[in-house]
């Protein structure tokens, strides 16, 4: 009788171990599948989440409209030019004045090639389908890009923005390909991160906003803070331009990162990477 309760007591203690191994095996998963840590990430000042305020394609609504709302809260913006746009052949003095005030210029190519294949991509010039390039020739076009921008601002540590988030030529990924010229690459629209434990700077997700209000905006930075992690924006036209968010809800925006600097390090992408890569 003993020797029967000993072994139905040594059977219930030994499910007892598997249950408590796999409700445990189950919540670390779990925790790995939305990317939570217990450890909070190391943003600067002790805030609870970077933002990034980035500009693409080197509009005139950018330097007309984003620049003097940025620099009255002195925030820095990272603007991706392609260097083929007319703002830049026009305008050259100008962004050379904003990348000496602190805000940085970002790689976007010289010339922006899409790929015409894509759905709803009838725009995409002829001359200009990434479909139609070699994997050599955009590289090249890319390394091109960054010594154009070095002759404009002087700086050799850069960062990239795919165009359209285009990654795929000659049936290849393009970004391990261009990595070594950059210490961080905006390369998907995507949200925001649960956590900072996966977050890969060199194949960052961007949030890119077209239409919205400034309320809409500012939830996508709450988020963030909520998670210890990064709101990565990419805007286009900044009150006129294309896929344009109004000067307003850009204010609204600003606005309010400016009353919560203890929450929110506001910087470059460029900063924001080589922190994520240096300092954690």
């Amino acid at each position: 009788m003993c020797d029967y309760i000993n072994k139905m007591l040594n059977y219930f203690l030994l499910i007892s171990i598997v249950v408590t191994l796999f409700i445990t095996g189950m919540a670390i998963a779990n925790d790995e599948s939305n990317g939570q840590t217990n450890t909070k990430f190391n943003w600067p000042n002790g805030a609870q989440a970077a933002v990034s305020l980035s500009y693409d394609d080197a509009l005139a609504s950018q330097l007309d409209n984003a620049i003097p709302a940025l620099n009255h809260y002195g925030f820095k913006g990272s603007f991706y030019l392609t260097l083929s746009a007319k703002s830049v052949k026009d305008r050259r003095e100008d962004w050379r004045a904003i990348a000496a005030q602190g805000h940085e210029l970002g790689n976007h190519t010289i010339n922006h090639a899409c790929r015409a294949s894509l759905p709803n991509r009838q725009w995409v010039d002829e001359n200009n389908n990434l479909d139609d390039k070699t994997m050599a020739q955009i590289t090249k076009e890319i390394i091109h890009a960054n010594q154009l921008l070095t002759a404009i601002d002087g700086q050799k540590i850069r960062t990239f923005t795919l165009p359209c988030t285009d990654n795929i030529v000659e049936g290849r990924d393009l970004l391990p390909e261009i990595a070594p010229y950059f210490v961080g690459i905006k390369s998907h629209v995507g949200i925001i991160p649960s956590s900072m434990k996966f977050f890969n700077p060199m194949n960052a997700p961007v949030i890119a906003p077209s239409g919205v209000s400034g309320q809409t905006l500012i939830e996508q930075v709450k988020k963030a803070a909520q998670n210890n992690s990064i709101a990565s924006f990419t805007f286009h036209g900044i009150g006129a331009d294309h896929l344009a968010i109004s000067t307003e809800a850009h204010q609204q925006l600003l606005d309010y990162l400016a009353k919560n600097k203890a929450i929110y390090w506001v910087d470059t992408f460029r900063n924001i990477s080589l922190h994520i890569t240096q300092d954690n």
